[in-house]
């Protein structure tokens, strides 16, 4: 250990955080977190015999070590996952237990929803907070704030009421005495707080301890009071979104990226878009939004295309034109950097729009094929510092009217970029899909007038299949539909066939 790192260890607070070891080059290596920093960091570099190889190998290889100080431990549990997944320290990798990360999934829509954790969140309408890489942590977070908020974890309710239920841990759906809606309003206030809301929260429930004192009704005003209790002894703030209250002087992503660019100021919010099609058909965009470099997905937005056809362009100019209108401008404020998921045409498309509202809004684009940071010359907000560009041993190429930036995909910067990009991807390939998948269950007999839901189900029932429909006979359709519907009904299948023969 060097002099500078023995006097700046002297200085670790007795506070919980999270913690970064580095190399000689100022590479982050390892993050971990601790209920106290002092304690924890410093076990690091005492003797010891018990240590295995790889632990042995990280110890030799630290040259500094930085620490973000945060409210609690379990603000460090997320702090930590979101960062080892931001650089992916290599010692991190080699030295994990769990091989994947852990979500905590509530499905809202749900009459009686549970709390599970998963490892696959899946777009299927749930509300999923996270991620963790460490599983029994967040199953010990969830004990203790089932004390306040209790839950079922049952996806089958069983016949009668389980332990938990006496344990009051579980609010027992399967007694048939809980109310659906009281359960869900429950399941909302655990939410916010794993959303990192806790002190807004705790507010409410002061405003409605109070009101329920004035209306004499001291129960519900004692429960409202216990609530408050608990929620404050947490003494925490679980940030999982838009609430991190990280120092992003030292989030090395943002200020590289502050740097590289020359931005006015840390991007604290940063869209990014892109677009999805199959031929022009089923054209969405997706606008997904991180918060101090974290996904923030409570403030993803996505767009149904208007206007038809295979032009990425033009697709690119509506989504940040309807973006930018002034209700959603109201309604979501604007970003401090803007990117956009392909090359110098989704950009240029992209730029014209913030032209014409004069919108001053630092925005670069991402090749996909290269991985290659895409400028316009001409928009003033954004320009490349050479000093620090060959600091991060970036090249640059240029043309008459854009600028290549080719940054090492070691970089801290384009690992961040990258990842807003994969981000809106997925999030418009998955809205294209599920719009695909629609379209695709949809059949010829929801376009036929006067064909409700009862006549299509006797046709499926006697025929088999819309195909076995679209086969059937005149005289076979009239028996069930009678003369009218049956000739509008032929008219339709024989447009049909001729369409599908042209294509």
């Amino acid at each position: 250990m060097n002099t500078q790192l023995s006097e700046k260890l002297k200085t670790l607070p007795n506070a919980p955080g999270v913690y970064f070891h580095k190399d000689q080059k100022g590479k982050i290596i390892y993050v971990g977190k601790a209920a106290v920093l002092k304690n924890r960091v410093r076990q690091y570099f005492q003797k010891s015999g018990n240590r295995d190889p790889k632990t042995e190998l990280l110890v030799s290889e630290i040259a500094d070590t930085d620490w973000q100080v945060v409210e609690s431990e379990f603000e460090a549990l997320f702090l930590e996952s979101e960062l080892i997944r931001r650089y992916m320290p290599k010692y991190n990798i080699l030295l994990r237990d769990d091989k994947s990360q852990s979500y905590v999934r509530i499905d809202f829509r749900s009459t009686y929803p549970s709390v599970t954790i998963t490892r696959r969140p899946l777009d299927d309408g749930a509300t999923y907070y996270g991620p963790y890489l460490s599983a029994l942590a967040v199953k010990r977070a969830l004990k203790y704030l089932r004390k306040i908020f209790p839950y079922s974890t049952h996806t089958v309710l069983p016949k009668r009421a389980c332990l938990l239920v006496h344990l009051h841990l579980c609010p027992g759906p399967e007694t048939g005495t809980l109310q659906s809606k009281t359960y869900i309003q429950s399941l909302k206030q655990l939410g916010r707080v794993l959303n990192g809301q806790r002190a807004a929260l705790i507010n409410e429930i002061e405003k409605s301890m109070r009101r329920a004192s004035a209306e004499k009704d001291f129960e519900k005003a004692a429960q409202f009071r216990d609530q408050v209790r608990s929620l404050k002894e947490l003494d925490k703030r679980i940030l999982f979104s838009d609430r991190e209250f990280m120092d992003l002087s030292k989030d090395h992503a943002l200020t590289e990226l502050s740097e590289l660019l020359q931005l006015s100021k840390i991007p604290r919010r940063i869209e990014g878009y892109d677009i999805s099609h199959m031929s022009g058909t089923d054209v969405v965009a997706s606008m997904v939004v991180f918060t101090n470099g974290v996904a923030d997905k409570s403030q993803y937005r996505k767009f149904k295309s208007r206007i038809p056809g295979n032009d990425d362009f033009e697709h690119m100019r509506e989504v940040i034109r309807r973006r930018f209108s002034e209700a959603n401008i109201k309604k979501w404020g604007k970003p401090d950097f803007l990117l956009i998921d392909g090359g110098k045409g989704q950009l240029r498309a992209a730029l014209s729009v913030l032209a014409e509202k004069n919108l001053a809004i630092p925005a670069v684009g991402i090749a996909k094929k290269y991985e290659e940071i895409v400028i316009q010359k001409d928009w003033d907000s954004v320009s490349i510092d050479i000093e620090a560009a060959h600091k991060l041993h970036a090249f640059i190429r240029e043309t008459a009217e854009f600028q290549v930036l080719d940054v090492p995909n070691t970089s801290h910067v384009i690992k961040l970029l990258q990842r807003i990009r994969d981000e809106s991807h997925r999030f418009a390939v998955s809205y294209h899909s599920n719009l695909k998948a629609k379209r695709q269950t949809t059949s010829i007999l929801d376009d036929v007038p006067g064909i409700g839901p009862i006549s299509r189900k006797k046709l499926i029932r006697t025929f088999g299949s819309i195909r076995g429909v679209t086969q059937a006979r005149y005289d076979e359709l009239e028996k069930i539909l009678g003369a009218k519907q049956a000739t509008i009904l032929m008219q339709y299948i024989r447009a049909e066939k001729r369409n599908i023969k042209n294509q």
